[in-house]
């Protein structure tokens, strides 16, 4: 069956995708192989040649991997790396390198994450943002589902004061096809809480990043 269509502006973070793999591979890759094999002869080439004879096998691990986000679990992502702390300021992670992959082209789409938020009593291990960046974009995503899937994700599991996010693109469905447009970006952004009700925590954090 095929799930039926997400609106990237009202689907929530712990969205339940239908087609959920298994934990291990299990034998997948051997199942997109023969794919890859019909798509190389569909476009005219010879899958049997040198060069190509074991890419079904490459894609198809490279494809594993690249999706490794849909056998995520969020909560082990965290793994209890919540802290008691009387500080009352600002925390910010900046430049998070991201991959993704646009569901329209299934073409990448990379760039950088910037999170910040203010805790209400605990923080969380800093190492978690990048994990908790990764576990959202490695699948079929657009850029502003992926955004808001971050930022919710935080506020429901560390319960700050706020979370804001932005985060800067480029598509190679805009670079390599259609516009062809090389040097152009997209940016998205989520403010929750006080990064939504005050403008002065929002405009510091924005001048934080820049």
């Amino acid at each position: 069956m095929i799930p039926p269509p997400i609106n990237p502006q009202k689907t929530p973070a712990n969205y339940k995708f239908r087609h959920k793999r298994p934990k291990e591979d299990g034998g997948a890759s051997d199942k997109i192989e023969p794919l890859i094999t019909k798509l190389l002869t569909e476009i005219g080439e010879n899958p049997r040649r040198d060069g190509l004879i074991k890419t079904p096998q490459r894609v198809a691990r490279a494809w594993r991997e690249m999706t490794a986000g849909y056998s995520t679990d969020i909560n082990k992502v965290f793994n209890g790396a919540f802290f008691k702390a009387d500080y009352r300021e600002m925390v910010i992670v900046k430049d998070v390198a991201f991959y993704s992959l646009c569901e329209h082209h299934m073409l990448p789409f990379f760039g950088k994450v910037h999170l910040a938020y203010i805790p209400d009593g605990q923080i969380i291990g800093l190492s978690k943002i990048p994990r908790l960046v990764e576990a959202f974009s490695r699948r079929l995503q657009v850029q502003e589902r992926l955004t808001i899937q971050i930022a919710d994700t935080l506020q429901k599991k560390l319960k700050p004061k706020g979370v804001g996010i932005v985060i800067e693109a480029h598509h190679l469905c805009m670079t390599m096809r259609g516009i062809k447009n090389a040097s152009s970006s997209a940016v998205t952004s989520s403010m929750l809480g006080i990064f939504r009700s005050d403008n002065r925590v929002r405009e510091e954090f924005l001048k934080l990043i820049t």
